[in-house]
């Protein structure tokens, strides 16, 4: 529970540092730790130092990824709440304070400042299972990545006739597809050995056009679904849903996705929308409802994706598998 009126601490995350912005009796101090155990320790006892309870201090941080869910989970088990917010709000929140200065010490104080006026929520620590599920999907999608580049590579050498480096490629090429297969397996047999993850990953595989490989990675990065009150949050948290740019009578911008969730979520579920398009029969009326309406091909995407979502959400929420048929058996009865 967020106390309004408690001390708050802003820290900006890199590699190496912590900068720390302690807020309270509308006054601020700063402190710099290393970005370790033992620099979360000591942040912990400059804290208390400066007159405040820990267990009362509210901690912010941007969603940084790599960096900063280490920090919250060590400051949480120090007795801090923490929050973990959006880059983007807190750039626009700096924006509004006219601010003229940019580095870290600068860039603690507005995430104090946000946090003391927006009270982000409490950001909750992903079970071990649901990190380790996400390092292999993370692993997986680089894996793939780096095959990509290497199939660009091979193509070009297939151009300029270079059959040594062609080799060379084609056997990296291989290499990789056993490691993307070894992954693949290993996610399998994580999910397969944790009830939890079994059910919701077999209850979204229930959606045409939803695979495990996608299905993990949701849940990796989302957590507990069901912590979404309704399918329209959910999308929103991936970053799914329109921005529209409309102003009076002369501003008529095209709608577009507003992008503020994951981005990797979105990566993932952009092949499940083509697929589904075809093979869900939900989707599939949806998308040519809305391609005879005049909407562009990529929006249709989009939108489709979207709608994957709210499927996503509801075969959780309920506990029951797809079934094409459930907007009908209302009208049945």
């Amino acid at each position: 529970m967020i106390v309004v009126g408690s001390p708050v601490v802003g820290i900006d995350v890199s590699k190496k540092k912590l900068d720390a912005a302690l807020l309270a009796g509308g006054k601020l101090k700063y402190k710099v730790v290393e970005n370790s155990r033992k620099g979360y320790a000591e942040l912990a006892t400059w804290l208390g130092k400066q007159g405040v309870v820990i267990e009362d201090v509210h901690a912010c941080m941007e969603s940084t990824g790599v960096y900063s869910e280490p920090v919250a989970l060590g400051l949480s088990d120090l007795g801090l709440k923490v929050s973990m917010v959006n880059p983007t709000l807190v750039k626009g929140f700096g924006q509004c304070e006219n601010m003229r200065n940019k580095n870290d010490r600068a860039d603690a104080g507005v995430i104090a400042r946000y946090c003391a006026a927006m009270h982000p929520p409490l950001w909750e620590a992903p079970s071990p299972e649901l990190r380790h599920l996400r390092s292999l999907t993370d692993r997986v999608a680089a894996m793939k990545d780096m095959r990509q580049q290497e199939e660009n590579r091979l193509e070009a050498y297939t151009f300029a006739s270079d059959t040594a480096m062609q080799a060379n490629a084609k056997n990296l090429i291989a290499y990789l597809d056993e490691e993307i297969k070894r992954l693949a397996k290993e996610i399998d047999d994580h999910i397969d050995g944790h009830p939890g993850l079994k059910r919701d990953v077999d209850l979204m595989t229930s959606i045409p056009g939803l695979g495990r490989v996608t299905a993990a990675k949701v849940i990796s990065r989302v957590g507990d679904i069901r912590r979404f009150t309704d399918a329209k949050k959910l999308a929103a948290y991936l970053g799914v849903t329109p921005k529209q740019r409309q102003s009076g009578s002369s501003v008529r911008g095209r709608s577009t996705i507003s992008r503020m969730g994951s981005g990797e979520v979105r990566t993932a579920m952009y092949m499940p929308a083509i697929t589904a398009i075809k093979h869900n029969p939900l989707i599939a009326a949806f998308a040519q409802r809305l391609s005879a309406n005049g909407m562009a091909k990529m929006a249709v995407v989009v939108a489709a994706m979207r709608k994957l979502v709210h499927q996503i959400y509801g075969v959780i929420r309920s506990g029951q598998p797809f079934d094409s048929n459930y907007l009908q058996k209302p009208l049945a009865s």
